[in-house]
């Protein structure tokens, strides 16, 4: 492959893999682990989602999006369970289960071929790409690792430390940009 000839699908998946599995799954577990059950099920009121909403959640959506479209399993998302459940799974319950689906998205990631990012799936009543499928998945990861950082940090009242890495300039430290 030449200087000009660029691998955009192992650029993207790499990217992708990169971004879900070593930024935001290791600070979204990093934000929970030391919650207590009450922290992990806590709402500031009705209308909204608590952290254990919110990781049963993200494992819905990692599941259904990117391992079961992928791997060609049947779809058993219950999407709605997922807002309804009220307690009775521990921080680290619900982070095991998340694991276990980190895991088999990553084995995913690593097989996917551009083959599959430009066919069509059916998913969750959506007509998309298989790109289209792996970037909803990144992005919404990051959107709701976000708020699980938020309420984290705002039940713990803790710096959660995430760039302690970067210098005071907000670059990696000895990097002129951050990987």
């Amino acid at each position: 492959m030449t200087r000009m000839e660029v691998d955009v699908t192992g650029l993207f998946l790499e990217f992708s893999r990169r971004k879900l599995l070593e930024h935001y799954w290791p600070r979204l577990k990093a934000s929970v682990e030391t919650l207590t059950e009450e922290q992990v099920w806590w709402r500031p009121n009705e209308a909204s989602n608590s952290i254990g909403n919110l990781i049963l959640h993200l494992n819905g959506n990692v599941r259904q999006w990117l391992v079961d479209s992928f791997d060609g399993r049947d779809d058993k998302r219950d999407r709605p369970a997922e807002f309804g459940a009220q307690g009775g799974m521990t921080a680290a319950m619900l982070l095991g289960q998340l694991a276990a689906t980190m895991a088999e998205a990553e084995a995913v990631l690593a097989r996917l071929t551009e083959k599959e990012l430009v066919a069509w799936y059916e998913i969750q009543g959506y007509h998309v790409s298989g790109l289209e499928a792996v970037y909803q998945v990144v992005e919404h990861f990051g959107l709701h690792y976000g708020q699980v950082a938020y309420i984290a940090k705002s039940l713990s009242g803790r710096n959660l430390g995430f760039y302690s890495e970067l210098d005071k300039t907000g670059r990696a430290a000895g990097s002129a940009r951050l990987k």
